[in-house]
C-alpha cells in the first residue's frame, strides 16, 4: 500500500544496526531522505547481549542522525531466521495451505506453536511442482526486536527476512540483467547466497561471516575483538595468495592469511549452493557475480571472488533506481551503500508489490501495537464515562443500587465463562502436548535422512579434493573410501572396494550394531548374549543411542611422499570446512601407510565427528 508520507527501514544486523528514511517519489518508487549506521561489535551476534544492545543502540541513533518518522518495517537478521526452499507436488489449490503447514512442521528445527513463520510460492518447476520458500525465527526473537522499537517509540507494520529483502532489492534494481547472477552478502555471522535469472529465483544462509575473521586473527595476535575488528577494518585486507610478496607488518600479514582462509571457506560453500542451484533445481550457471555486505568492503574481496570463480565481479547498489534526496552525503554514502540491500528491500514493501513478501510479526505483537495506539482514546473514554457515572451518582443515589444489580448480572455471565476458560486451557495443554509429540516425530522422520546427506557431502569434499590437486600437482589424483567403522562400537560400517561394498547386501547391516539397531536387524537377547561367548551371559554393549563418529580409512593413488602428504593436508582441511562435520573433532587418527615407491596406492586414516549425531 502506498504511503505518502516519509517511513523508516531497518536492518537488525548481526554486525550493525542500519536505518534509511525514505519517502514516496513521484514515479511511485523510493526517494531516500537520510541514513544512518552504528557498528554492534561482537555482542551484536550474542543473544544474551544482544537486546539490551539494540535497545541502547536504537533510540540513540534515530536520534543522531535527525530521523522524523517513527514508522516503519524492519529486517531480521539472517543468523536468526531459518529459511529453506521445499518442492511440492501437484495439488489442488485448496489443499495447498495445509501441506505447506506439513511441510513447515517437518522442515522448521523449532516447534511451530513457539515460532513465527511464513511463506512464499515463488513458482512452478516443469514437473508441476510448486517451489516454496520457507522463512521462521523464534517468537522470543521477534517480541525482542518488537520491544526495541516500541521502546523507541516505533510502530512497526512488517517484519521480513533478510533473503527475503535482498531479493527484492536486487530484482528492482537490476531487473535488466540477463542470464544467471549470483549474489553474495557477506555478513557478520552469516552469509547469504542467492541466485537469479529469469523465473527463478533460488537462496541459501551458511554460517561463515566477517566476524570470523576478526576471532580468529584476535586469537592470533593475542588481541580483544574490537581492537582486532578496528584494525581489521583500517589495516586488514584479504591475501593474494601464490607469490604475492607479504606485508612487511606481522599483524597486517596475519590478518590477511585469516581473510584468505574465511573466504575460502565461503567460497566452498558457495560452490556448492550453484552445483545444487543447477542440478536440483535446473537453474543456469552465474555469468556474473555481485558482492554486498559489511564483509564484502574488505580490500581485494571483489579479486579473490573473481580469481576463485572465473567470474566478473562488481558490487551491489541497492540504490541504483532509488531517488537520492539532495540533502544526502552522497560521498558518505558511497562507503556503505553495498550493505543496505536489506534496507532497500525492506522499504520497497511500502511502495511496490515484491516478488518475495514475508511478514514474521506475530500476531500478539499486532494486536499489543494496535491496543496501544487506541490506548489514549480509550482512557479520555473511560475518564469521561467516570465523571458521568460520578454525577448521575451525586445527584441519583438509587444509582447505587443498579450498579449493584448490574455486578450480580453481570458475575452470573462471567462464571460460565470461567468455567469455559478452565476447560479451554485443559485442552489447550493437550494440544501443545500433541504438538511436541508431532515435533519429536518430525524429528526422528528428518534424522532418517542425515545418511544420505553425510555421504552426499562426503563425495563432495573428496571429488573438490581431487580437482584442486589434480591443478595444483598437474597429475592424475584419485581418492576413495577404504572402510567406514563406527567409532562407538568400533565396528565396520563398510570396507573394499566400491563393487565389495555394493555387492556386500544386508549383512553389513547385520554385523553393525548401530546400522542393525537402527534398522531392526537387532540379533534377540539370547543370541547376542551366545554371540558374546559369555555361556550365557550377555556382553556388555557399547551405548548405540546414537552415532557422533565415525572412523574413515581413505585410500589414495600412490603419486610421491610430497604429494600424497599434501593430498592428505588438503581432504582433511575441507572436511573439516564442511557443514556436516565438526572441525574440532574431525582429525587424523591412528597411524599413516608408507607406500612402498612402486606401489600404486596408499592409505590413510581419519577420525570424522559428526555436527548432527544420528541418532538410533
Amino acid at each position: 500500500m502506498l504511503k505518502s508520507k516519509s517511513f523508516l527501514a531497518i536492518d537488525f544486523g548481526a554486525g550493525s544496526l542500519k536505518i534509511a528514511e525514505f519517502a514516496p517519489s513521484a514515479s511511485g518508487g523510493l526517494r531516500l531522505l537520510r541514513f544512518a549506521v552504528k557498528p554492534l561489535g561482537l555482542a551484536g551476534s550474542q543473544d544474551a547481549a544482544r537486546d539490551a544492545l539494540l535497545k541502547k543502540a536504537l533510540p540513540e541513533l534515530l536520534t543522531e542522525g535527525g530521523f522524523v518518522s517513527r514508522e516503519g518495517n524492519l529486517s531480521a537478521p539472517g543468523f536468526q531466521v531459518f529459511s529453506k526452499f521445499v518442492k511440492l507436488p501437484p495439488v489442488d489449490s485448496s489443499k495447498v495451505t495445509q501441506i505447506i503447514q506439513y511441510e513447515a512442521q517437518q522442515n522448521v528445527p523449532f516447534p511451530l506453536a513457539e515460532t513465527a513463520w511464513d511463506y512464499q510460492i515463488l513458482g512452478s518447476a516443469p514437473s508441476g511442482e510448486l517451489e516454496v520458500l520457507l522463512v521462521a525465527i523464534k517468537s522470543d526473537l521477534v517480541e525482542k526486536l518488537f520491544a526495541s522499537g516500541e521502546a523507541a517509540g516505533m510502530k512497526m507494520s512488517i517484519i521480513d527476512s533478510s533473503i527475503g529483502s535482498l531479493a527484492n532489492a536486487f530484482r528492482y534494481n537490476y531487473a535488466d540483467q540477463e542470464g544467471c547472477s549470483l549474489l553474495i552478502d557477506i555478513g557478520a555471522k552469516t552469509s547469504n547466497v542467492l541466485l537469479f535469472e529469469a523465473g527463478k529465483y533460488y537462496g541459501r544462509s551458511i554460517n561463515v561471516g566477517s566476524n570470523a575473521i576478526t576471532q580468529e586473527f584476535a586469537a592470533e595476535a593475542k588481541l580483544r575483538f574490537d581492537d582486532a575488528e578496528k584494525f581489521k577494518l583500517a589495516e586488514g585486507f584479504v591475501s593474494l595468495g601464490g607469490a604475492y610478496e607479504e606485508p612487511d607488518d606481522p599483524k597486517q600479514a596475519a590478518v590477511s592469511k585469516v581473510a584468505r582462509n574465511v573466504l575460502t571457506r565461503l567460497h566452498l560453500q558457495v560452490n556448492q549452493t550453484v552445483q545444487f542451484y543447477r542440478t536440483q533445481q535446473g537453474g543456469a550457471a552465474p555469468v556474473r557475480v555481485f558482492l554486498c555486505g559489511g564483509g564484502s568492503i574488505l580490500p581485494y574481496a571483489s579479486q579473490f571472488f573473481q580469481e576463485k570463480l572465473n567470474l566478473p565481479v562488481d558490487f551491489l547498489n541497492p540504490f541504483r533506481n532509488i531517488e537520492i534526496d539532495p540533502t544526502v552525503a552522497v560521498a558518505d554514502l558511497e562507503k556503505v551503500a553495498q550493505c543496505f540491500g536489506e534496507v532497500v528491500g525492506v522499504g520497497l514493501r511500502n511502495v511496490a508489490q515484491c516478488p518475495v513478501e514475508f511478514n514474521l510479526m506475530p500476531k500478539a505483537s499486532l494486536n499489543r501495537q494496535q491496543f496501544n495506539s487506541k490506548k489514549p482514546f480509550l482512557l479520555a473514554a473511560a475518564f469521561v464515562l467516570a465523571g458521568g457515572v460520578f454525577a448521575a451518582g451525586w445527584f441519583h443515589a438509587k444509582l447505587t443500587d443498579a450498579r449493584h444489580d448490574g455486578l450480580e448480572n453481570v458475575k452470573k455471565q462471567v462464571d460460565p465463562l470461567e468455567r469455559t476458560k478452565t476447560t479451554l486451557e485443559a485442552e489447550e495443554a493437550k494440544l501443545k502436548r500433541s504438538l511436541d509429540e508431532a515435533a519429536k516425530l518430525g524429528e526422528w522422520l528428518q534424522a532418517r535422512t542425515l545418511w544420505s546427506e553425510m555421504f552426499s557431502e562426503l563425495r563432495g569434499v573428496m571429488k573438490n579434493t581431487e580437482d584442486e590437486q589434480r591443478k595444483i600437482l598437474n597429475q592424475p589424483v584419485g581418492v576413495w573410501i577404504d572402510s567406514f567403522i563406527s567409532a562407538e562400537v568400533q565396528t565396520p560400517i563398510a570396507s573394499g572396494g566400491e563393487e565389495e561394498q555394493q555387492n556386500s547386501g544386508m549383512s553389513r547391516f547385520m554385523n553393525d550394531p548401530v546400522l542393525a539397531k537402527r534398522y531392526g536387524l537387532m540379533l534377540k537377547p539370547q543370541a547376542a548374549a551366545a554371540d558374546a561367548g559369555g555361556e550365557g551371559k550377555p556382553a556388555k554393549a557399547a551405548n548405540t543411542n546414537e552415532l557422533s563418529t565415525i572412523k574413515v580409512t581413505f585410500r589414495a593413488v600412490n603419486l610421491n611422499e610430497a604429494a600424497n602428504n599434501q593430498l592428505i593436508y588438503a581432504l582433511e582441511k575441507a572436511i573439516k570446512a564442511s557443514p556436516s562435520f565438526d572441525r574440532e573433532g574431525t582429525q587424523l587418527s591412528g597411524s599413516l601407510e608408507k607406500a612402498e615407491a612402486n606401489a600404486t596406492t596408499f592409505s590413510f586414516p581419519l577420525s570424522l565427528k559428526l555436527k548432527r549425531p544420528i541418532k538410533l
